[in-house]
């Protein structure tokens, strides 16, 4: 066989996993948003058979002939065999019988925390995800004793690939040091200000719907390839080239909801900009969580709680809910969206307190693989966290310990992404208006073609042909820094 040849038969084999995992998410969307409850069984039968299948591709015999053959003839293929190898380092440590038992109890975890977290039941909870756990350790410890690493890092490194514990323990003490003061600093700033007229409801739902689906296409996002509905925690899935993003709603008010529909689409785009030559190869992925939270965070952050951002959004808001007055102003709305407060849900805190939530999550995560903190004392180490870390604490579980999806569905090794792809956001949005200074104006007249070109250059048509670290040295001349997110937060909060 020659060396064409070979890498041919891995980018064919290759290509048939993609395809099967595009239906793996295709099924995980449907069981989110559609799947009737009493379904919940055979839907885990069927995802675990399809996990096993794509597990077995994985670690066919054959595949290891063929990259033993293959040579590269351009750069691309080159990171191409480099992603394969990694991929197959990772499947080949785990055995097809843990994977089947993983992908069984994962799914029925998270379909009981789907009712366990609205009735306030951690004790309904706790049984199944201690199976899970349990399940998720042996992997974590065959996938380090393969990759040479701890436990943590083989399954960090499963959604940030060459992530290390060591390094977010650097960063992670570096924001801590100066997270509290600035914090403190903020809401005293805040609370001198006169506090923004209120934005008085109900917000019908259908209303919200439109409003998010108008803002959505703004952006970029391609409603012939993708859509929105509703879900228990907003997410970002589908299969490439048929994203679906989800949001849930409250007529209370709507900000959440929008800004939800703004998080996710942010992921969305960087979904929709991977390259399609590179489609269902491993360069034709996403690069890593932190950096496709960074896409999330930059458009919901960064970008749409900025004044500019509202000036463009706020006759469209007026417009949904057939609001006027000063209230209705892209000034107060941005008031609004400047607010600073020690909230219990990760999903609607702010910027300044969210790498808190983000820590905690970090420091319980690590404690409960390494079996320092058993799954029982949970929801009392978390509340005591929240206390230290953001100040208040829980009433009670549902908006404490269960509020999260993640250890439901087994993703442990995750939530560090969401603090450095905030980082990252501020870098990559400070390097992109420094090449391109017109985009805070253009982003004023709902013109988002300049930021989002800028980032279909310097990342989502990258996929993974280099590491996430290279592309951002690319991208804004420095590896990831604090720096950046710290100089971002006290421009908007303490220097407006």
């Amino acid at each position: 066989m020659t060396a064409q040849a070979a890498y041919r038969n891995l980018t064919d084999h290759f290509a048939r996993i993609g395809a099967l995992r595009a239906v793996s998410g295709i099924l995980g969307w449907d069981a989110a948003v559609m799947m009737p409850g009493g379904s919940a069984e055979a839907r885990a039968e069927q995802q675990a058979a399809l996990d096993v299948a794509i597990h077995e591709k994985v670690t066919d015999p054959r595949v290891r002939d063929w990259l033993a053959a293959a040579t590269a003839e351009t750069p691309e293929a080159e990171a191409n065999l480099a992603e394969i190898r990694r991929e197959v380092a990772h499947a080949t440590a785990v055995p097809a019988d843990l994977v089947d038992a993983y992908a069984r109890a994962a799914n029925e975890s998270e379909m009981v925390w789907r009712t366990a977290r609205p009735a306030n039941d951690f004790a309904a909870l706790l049984p199944k995800l201690r199976v899970l756990l349990g399940l998720v350790r042996q992997m974590g410890q065959a996938k380090a004793e393969a990759l040479g690493t701890s436990v943590y890092d083989a399954l960090l490194d499963q959604f940030e690939p060459g992530g290390r514990s060591a390094d977010i323990d650097v960063l992670f003490a570096d924001l801590a040091r100066f997270l509290p003061d600035l914090t403190e600093q903020v809401l005293t700033a805040q609370a001198k200000r006169p506090a923004p007229l209120p934005l008085v409801g109900p917000f019908p739902i259908p209303a919200q719907k439109t409003l998010g689906e108008r803002l959505m296409t703004a952006l970029g996002f391609d409603f012939d390839r993708g859509r929105l509905d509703v879900s228990h925690h907003p997410f970002c899935g589908g299969a490439p080239g048929d994203v679906r993003i989800t949001t849930r709603y409250s007529e209370d008010s709507f900000f959440p909801a929008m800004m939800g529909v703004l998080h996710e689409t942010g992921h969305a785009l960087y979904e929709i900009g991977l390259p399609r030559q590179h489609r269902g190869q491993p360069i034709g992925l996403a690069r890593g969580m932190s950096l496709h939270e960074s896409q999330s965070l930059l458009v919901e952050m960064q970008v749409s709680r900025s004044l500019p951002f509202l000036t463009f959004a706020a006759p469209l808001i007026r417009e949904a809910f057939g609001a006027e007055g000063p209230a209705w102003s892209a000034e107060n709305l941005h008031a609004h969206a400047m607010r600073v407060e020690r909230g219990l849900i990760r999903v609607n805190a702010d910027e300044v307190t969210y790498p808190a939530h983000v820590i905690l999550r970090y420091r319980l995560e690590r404690a409960l693989i390494d079996g320092s903190l058993d799954l029982a004392d949970l929801p009392g180490a978390w509340n005591d966290g929240m206390k230290e870390l953001v100040g208040i604490t829980p009433p009670d579980d549902k908006d404490g310990c269960l509020q999260d999806i993640h250890w439901p569905a087994g993703l442990f090794g995750y939530f560090p992404t969401y603090t450095m792809g905030a980082m990252t956001a501020a870098q990559l949005y400070a390097a992109a208006q420094a090449d391109v200074p017109t985009i805070p104006d253009d982003i004023a007249k709902g013109n988002f073609a300049p930021l989002l070109g800028w980032l279909r250059e310097k990342v989502h048509g990258l996929g993974s042909t280099r590491s996430a670290k290279d592309i951002l040295i690319a991208a804004t001349g420095a590896p990831l820094s604090v720096a950046p997110f710290r100089r971002h937060l006290e421009r908007r909060y303490l220097d407006a």
